[in-house]
């Protein structure tokens, strides 16, 4: 079992939810989250006072998956959340040591679904 955390860009949400449809991947997390990277930010100004906004807002998904939907969660995000420009994100793949389904009991495999 792997847990997949990727942050995204917030317009290409709806993309990136179509992507995960198609390859049947239906049961994700979704919060939004300010962060830094690449980009570094950049400079706006109020009422002539300059100041650096250098947290830009991010989506950021929670995805448990078995190991069989893994590359295919992957790709679906990687390719539908590409733009080819900076800011496009970053997706990590962490080992998921259990997954307990509330209403059932189950453990493992059988929770994640």
């Amino acid at each position: 079992m792997k847990l997949i955390i990727a942050y995204i860009q917030p317009h290409k949400l709806e993309d990136v939810k179509k992507a995960l449809a198609e390859a049947k991947v239906g049961k994700m997390s979704v919060t939004n989250s300010l962060g830094c990277g690449a980009q570094m930010g950049y400079e706006e100004s109020y009422r002539g006072i300059k100041f650096e906004v250098n947290l830009m807002k991010k989506v950021r998904l929670e995805i448990a998956v078995n190991q069989d939907f893994l590359d295919k969660t992957v790709e679906a995000i990687i390719s539908s959340a590409r733009t080819g420009e900076i800011g496009d994100g970053k997706i990590f793949v962490l080992d998921l040591a259990d997954c307990i389904r509330i209403r059932t009991g189950e453990h493992g495999k059988d929770a994640v679904g």
